[in-house]
C-alpha cells in the first residue's frame, strides 16, 4: 500500500524522518528533506556562529552545515564519530542539518501528535512542534525554520 492510499484508509498522516542526535530521536518533516547524504567532508567557515560546522558542496552546490548536536546544547560528537547530513531548503538555499544517524520515514497518524510537555526544557520547545510517542521512544517533532535560525533572538540550549 503506496503512501496516498494509507493516507486514505488512516486519515491524515504526517511523513517524518527520524533522526537520532544524542541519544534522542528527533523528526523532520518529511516535505521538507531534500536529500539524505552520508558524512561528507566540511569546510570551516571563519567566525560563524557555534552551530554553523561549516560548508560542503552537494552536486556544485553550497550548503551551509548545521550541527544539530550544537544548537540542541548536546555534548559535541567525538573525534572519528560518524555522523549524517540530512538536506533541506530555506528560502531557496540548502542546509545540512548533521545527525548522529538517519532512520526510517514514519507516516504517523496527525491525531497521535501532541503538544511538547511543559518539562521539555524552553530552548528545546523553541525548536519542537511537538511529539509522537513510539512503541519505545518519543519522537520530537522538529520545527525546520526555528532550527535554522542562528540569528542572536533564537533560542540556543544552554
Amino acid at each position: 500500500m503506496g503512501a496516498a492510499e494509507a493516507q486514505g484508509a488512516a486519515g491524515d498522516l504526517q511523513g517524518m524522518v527520524s533522526v537520532r542526535v544524542g541519544g534522542q530521536t528527533f523528526g523532520v518533516p518529511v516535505l521538507k528533506v531534500q536529500d539524505v547524504i552520508t558524512q561528507t567532508g566540511i569546510n570551516v567557515v571563519p567566525l560563524a556562529p557555534p552551530e554553523v560546522a561549516g560548508s560542503l558542496n552537494l552536486r556544485g552546490r553550497i550548503v551551509t552545515a548545521i550541527d544539530l548536536r550544537s544548537r540542541l546544547g548536546v555534548p559535541a560528537r567525538g573525534a572519528g564519530e560518524r555522523f549524517m547530513c540530512v538536506i533541506v531548503e530555506r528560502g531557496g538555499e540548502l542546509y545540512a542539518l548533521l545527525v548522529d544517524d538517519v532512520g526510517d520515514v514514519l507516516w504517523l497518524p496527525a491525531s497521535a501528535f501532541e503538544a511538547a510537555p511543559v518539562t521539555l526544557s524552553p530552548a528545546w520547545r523553541a525548536l519542537c512542534d511537538g511529539l509522537y510517542r513510539l512503541e519505545r521512544e518519543l519522537l520530537l517533532a522538529l520545527k525546520v525554520e526555528s532550527v535554522l535560525a542562528l540569528d542572536a533572538t533564537s533560542s540556543r540550549a544552554a
